[in-house]
């Protein structure tokens, strides 16, 4: 459906939507969400009321809308019916602890937010910004509205923020990532050609809607034709039966959610309709349960390298046969960018050696909200600098090396040891915290905090209490090591080397 759209001259996300539900879509399904179903047509005209919901509470283009909310129809229609008005959504991470909601908030200024009854306590405790409610408020405000003819006209410009996704920075706090109709409709492209996608091919969307994975490919499914299927998190009897229903495109799979998938899948081996591609992040997943996913489900595994920045692309463009546990993780660089590896003077890298991914094209996010300098260091010389580490081989193929900033990735999410660090330190009673990553088997990587404490310091039960009143449960350490002050292996200038401690946790 894009070609149809970009040829008459139309490059917002919203337009695009319009006319796949024009070209022999309207009864199509669109949405799956437990017994609710939506046809395009119908998903369309709740948009447009929606839409008009907006704009009728004084939502102009460029407003931010706060979501909080877990995986659900009106997500999408949310979404969708933004990009008609040139609104831009900011996809709130319902795991957050209250302060770091908070944050993510004020930091985006919305004007209006969108709650689920269910995290309505959450949210009122961060913010007491307006909002319209999921349930019966959201569906008395749609059969009120009538469709308000400026939705599809209020954006001009491809560039126009859509939305927000939230990603951890230096700092430990969380970054405003925005991403534009145009980077949006090129990620729909890119997934399309590099997972070899048919039009109605479907995708499950069981990852959290604020996560890149699902919001992305979920609408670039609803952009193509095919059936978006709504799961609130990963729950395998449901994922199971729904691919026995839908024939999927790109089935998602992240460290931490395989074993149990798997598990179900031996239980209940249900036929399946067909899956083009599974998985995600091959590099943070056991080898052997790639190859007995893909045995069980009868398709390759996508050996990927992305982010919330960039979309699907870098890496993109290698698949792991079904049944083969992968000896190496080699990545073949995505046709939709242009990639550097630099090192800290951006000069690039001979072949062999550790450089830092810098990239553009297409799919990339617009910067930073809020961020100017962060911006201006990231882009510098027309690139994207992502933070982590490649090194490129003779054939043209990319190996991971490590992440400049010591991120760490537990199940799917990204965690900062920045971020728990703060909270450690401002406890009186710790002198000094560093924390670092250990391989995790379930969730592919965790964190582990070293620790120096004074003479009447906390111990580890009482560090897990601050970190669960300060902290996501995915972002607390598994476990606390206690060292002594002088015992934290430092450079010359004074900083911990973390790889020395890293290296510890493996002797």
């Amino acid at each position: 459906m894009l070609p149809e759209v970009l040829r008459a001259g139309r490059a917002d996300l919203y337009s695009v939507f319009r006319t796949c539900c024009a070209v022999g879509r309207d009864g199509a399904l669109a949405v799956e969400d437990g017994e609710t179903r939506r046809s395009y047509g119908e998903l369309l005209d709740r948009v447009d009321r929606l839409a008009s919901v907006l704009l009728s509470r004084g939502v102009a283009p460029g407003d931010r809308i706060a979501i909080l909310s877990h995986n659900r129809v009106e997500y999408l229609e949310l979404e969708l019916a933004a990009a008609g008005i040139g609104a831009i959504v900011a996809c709130l991470n319902w795991r957050l602890a209250a302060p770091e909601l908070k944050h993510c908030i004020e930091l985006v200024e919305p004007v209006l937010a969108v709650v689920e009854p269910e995290l309505r306590d959450a949210f009122r405790v961060a913010s007491d910004l307006p909002g319209l409610e999921i349930g019966p408020e959201w569906e008395q405000s749609l059969a009120s509205a009538n469709p308000d003819p400026r939705t599809g006209t209020l954006v001009d410009d491809p560039e126009a923020g859509l939305t927000i996704l939230y990603t951890s920075g230096t700092t430990g706090l969380p970054k405003g990532a925005l991403i534009s109709h145009r980077a949006h409709i090129a990620r729909a492209m890119a997934f399309a050609a590099q997972l070899a996608l048919d039009p109605d091919d479907g995708f499950i969307a069981w990852a959290p809607m604020f996560h890149m994975a699902s919001t992305d490919h979920a609408l670039a499914t609803l952009l193509r034709g095919g059936t978006v299927v709504m799961v609130d998190g990963l729950q395998p009897s449901v994922m199971n039966e729904a691919l026995s229903r839908h024939r999927i495109g790109w089935f998602v799979m992240m460290p931490g959610a395989l074993e149990a998938f798997i598990a179900e899948r031996r239980a209940n081996p249900l036929p399946l309709k067909g899956i083009k591609v599974c998985g995600a992040m091959a590099d943070l997943v056991p080898p052997h349960q790639i190859a007995e996913l893909t045995s069980l489900l009868g398709a390759p595994y996508l050996n990927s390298f992305g982010a919330t920045e960039t979309g699907l692309p870098p890496g993109t463009a290698d698949l792991i046969a079904p049944g083969v546990a992968p000896e190496t993780l080699s990545k073949r660089i995505s046709a939709f960018c242009e990639v550097r590896l630099v090192d800290p003077e951006d000069r690039d890298v001979p072949i062999g050696s550790p450089g830092e991914m810098a990239l553009r094209g297409p799919t990339l996010f617009s910067g930073y909200w809020n961020a100017d300098d962060t911006n201006v260091r990231d882009f510098r010389n027309g690139f994207f600098h992502m933070g982590d580490l490649f090194r490129r081989n003779r054939d043209g193929t990319i190996d991971f090396v490590d992440r400049v900033k010591y991120l760490i990735k537990t199940g799917g999410e990204n965690v900062y040891p920045a971020e728990i660090e703060r909270v450690l330190l401002a406890h009186p009673g710790v002198v000094d915290a560093a924390v670092v990553r250990a391989f995790d088997a379930k969730w592919g990587e965790s964190p582990v905090a070293f620790v120096a404490c004074g003479n009447d310091g906390p111990g580890a039960e009482e560090l897990i209490q601050l970190c669960r009143e300060k902290l996501a449960g995915y972002k607390r350490p598994r476990e606390f090591q206690f060292i002594a002050f002088e015992d934290f292996p430092r450079s010359t200038s004074g900083k911990i080397q973390r790889h020395i401690l890293e290296s510890r946790l493996t002797n």
